[in-house]
């Protein structure tokens, strides 16, 4: 047996320059969120004051309360619609000229630039203001901003899984008599549950996370975590801020954590099947 060769120095070096790039920045972040100074880059000995005057600051628990609200309604929501629309895509027999059509909507959004979008959504709450004035900015908005971009992104999801699981459980559902509503609610749901949790959860992470579009929609109550920490970022950076980041950074990773773990379970009980 040939002596086993390690990965090429070529390959190595780089993968780990760009672990370093990219999660240095998050790791002094989070070491400065617990650095008893304020000011300064000096370690003047660790400390918790910082997360505790973030549970006492109203504005930031009003900013939470309404990036929970948001992220929440959204996500039920566009999991709802980008499933049924992904069912209707992969089992509906569209003409070749409106598949290709559809494929366009749902890719367009997850494509085009944030600015972009945000920038059309606000013409289009614009109009909508001379119609009805619950358009105007604020939390409702900002729900029907994110969910207009959160559609695409659960649709492609389940949409995969729908072409992983194929027809022929549905075929043989069908020979046994059973009929839609019997179909969807026990066959193809159960099927689709693991694409649809990652979708939402994909949904609930966007949600989180954004800011250009809920900075363009949001009204003077509806600030969000993002859009505070903007702000305050231009007042100059605190501790709390620091505390604030890595909370936000820390719930980014469980959740991706957790979706990664769906996915791992998911495979294993196909491959077992």
């Amino acid at each position: 047996m040939g002596m086993r060769r390690g990965k090429p120095l070529w390959l190595t070096v780089p993968a780990y320059a760009a672990l370093v790039f990219l999660y240095l920045p998050m790791l002094a972040v989070g070491v400065f969120s617990v650095n008893a100074g304020r000011h300064g880059f000096g370690w003047k000995g660790f400390t918790l004051e910082w997360y505790g005057r973030l549970l006492q600051n109203s504005q930031v628990l009003e900013a939470t309360r309404n990036t929970l609200i948001l992220a929440v309604v959204s996500t039920v929501v566009a999991t709802v619609l980008g499933t049924v629309l992904a069912i209707g895509m992969s089992r509906f027999p569209w003409p070749r000229r409106w598949r290709g059509f559809l494929d366009f909507a749902v890719y367009l959004p997850v494509v085009t630039p944030d600015i972009i979008f945000a920038a059309a959504l606000v013409v289009a709450f614009g109009l909508l203001r001379a119609v009805s004035a619950a358009f105007n900015p604020g939390l409702l908005t900002m729900v029907i901003a994110h969910v207009t971009f959160q559609i695409a992104f659960v649709a492609l999801v389940v949409h995969s899984r729908l072409v992983t699981i194929g027809r022929t459980l549905e075929e043989a559902a069908r020979d046994l008599y059973a009929d839609t509503p019997y179909l969807l609610r026990r066959v193809m749901l159960p099927l689709l549950m693991p694409g649809i949790v990652a979708g939402a959860m994909l949904a609930f992470t966007l949600s989180l996370d954004d800011f250009v579009i809920s900075f363009f929609t949001a009204g003077p109550d509806s600030t969000t975590l993002p859009i505070f920490i903007y702000a305050s970022v231009r007042r100059g950076v605190t501790p709390e801020l620091h505390a604030l980041s890595t909370l936000i950074f820390l719930a980014t990773v469980l959740l991706v954590l957790g979706l990664e773990r769906l996915m791992w379970l998911s495979t294993r009980q196909e491959a077992k099947g």
